[in-house]
């Protein structure tokens, strides 16, 4: 998927910054014939732009677009009130908060009852945070070993300034929405609108 978009997704968590990511040792796009250039068209570039954006956040085409109409609905800009909608995502802020070592295994995670919000068990991994929410870590044994190994692994990344993270209690405290320049990936999200617009 890194290769096809021509950028890292960081799916792969720590690989990511490792040798071993696919996109450093093959940086061309998958396929027999992925290295004829071909030019690419307006609605290539557009349909490119909002993949990358759906394989980044783990959404299929469906809920894509049902965050998109929710985004419109919104006052303000639509660009940005999809990036906060996705950015809100509970795996995400797990993921965010260091919790988990990539996108996948913070959803494995939440779907097998390892979070909480509020004090409150989840295992919807789509569920929205609002400001004030905080997300927490269960008391079981296993739970805590696997998120002292990721916080190990990732206590070189930094927290988005919109979540409060005590390290010692494993906790996420969300708060406020999270703003476009928080979001940390190159999107450009007129050209989404764009093409989801017709």
């Amino acid at each position: 998927l890194c290769r096809r978009e021509g950028m890292k997704l960081f799916l792969k968590g720590q690989r990511c910054f490792s040798d071993k990511c696919s996109l450093s040792r093959r940086d061309y796009p998958p396929g027999v014939h992925a290295q004829r250039r071909v030019k690419i068209t307006d609605y290539g570039l557009r349909l490119r732009e909002k993949q990358k954006l759906k394989r980044i956040y783990g959404v299929l085409e469906r809920q894509f677009r049902l965050y998109f109409k929710e985004a419109e609905r919104m006052k303000g800009n639509t660009g940005e009130n999809l990036l906060s909608l996705l950015e809100r995502r509970l795996d995400n802020v797990v993921l965010a908060s260091g919790f988990a070592l990539s996108r996948n295994q913070a959803r494995q995670m939440i779907n097998h009852g390892h979070f909480q919000v509020n004090g409150r068990r989840v295992d919807v991994a789509s569920i929205r945070v609002r400001p004030g929410d905080v997300v927490g870590v269960r008391t079981a044994e296993k739970t805590k070993k696997l998120v002292d190994e990721a916080l190990e692994m990732n206590k070189s990344q930094s927290v988005p300034d919109w979540l409060s993270v005590v390290s010692e209690a494993k906790e996420t405290k969300v708060v406020t929405l999270p703003r476009r320049d928080h979001v940390p990936h190159p999107i450009q999200e007129q050209l989404i609108i764009e093409l989801c617009s017709k």
